[in-house]
């Protein structure tokens, strides 16, 4: 039986681009993990998902997961199917429109294929614990290369 694994992910960036960070929280039972890391010149969509493919990556073993993230952009381009058809276009999302961080999108799918996710969104900043936590790791990432 697979273990059902808790994560929740935010992204930071202080300009777009611009400095930022990213910061998740593994949830296993009464066990939990904090990860955070960032770059010194990203985009806030490339910081969201990092956090969403670093904290898959921490997973030692196939998992059920619950992945709350207040990233449109990730959980829309994944539960709305947009991410296979770009990757069914060669990664154009319309004639003559490259998708874009198609590196990150590469590292993620293989990721979606090895545990089973659920993704849920949440409004960023409205309060939610575990955002708000994963907010704080990413500003405090992000800051490290002001």
């Amino acid at each position: 039986m697979e273990k059902h694994v808790e994560i929740f992910t935010d992204g930071a960036c202080s300009g777009n681009p611009g400095p930022g960070g990213w910061g998740a929280i593994l949830r296993y039972g009464t066990h939990e993990k904090e990860l955070s890391g960032g770059e010194a010149q990203t985009t806030n969509n490339r910081m969201e998902l990092t956090a969403v493919i670093a904290a898959l990556s921490a997973l030692k073993s196939p998992c059920q997961v619950t992945l709350t993230t207040d990233s449109r952009y990730v959980v829309d381009a994944v539960s709305k199917g947009w991410v296979y058809g770009w990757q069914k276009k060669g990664w154009m999302r319309a004639p003559g429109e490259p998708a874009k961080n198609v590196d990150l999108w590469k590292q993620l799918l293989p990721l979606l294929k090895t545990h089973r996710v659920e993704f849920c969104w949440v409004r960023g900043h409205q309060g939610h614990p575990e955002n708000e936590r994963c907010d704080r790791l990413a500003v405090a990432a992000a800051a490290q290369f002001s």
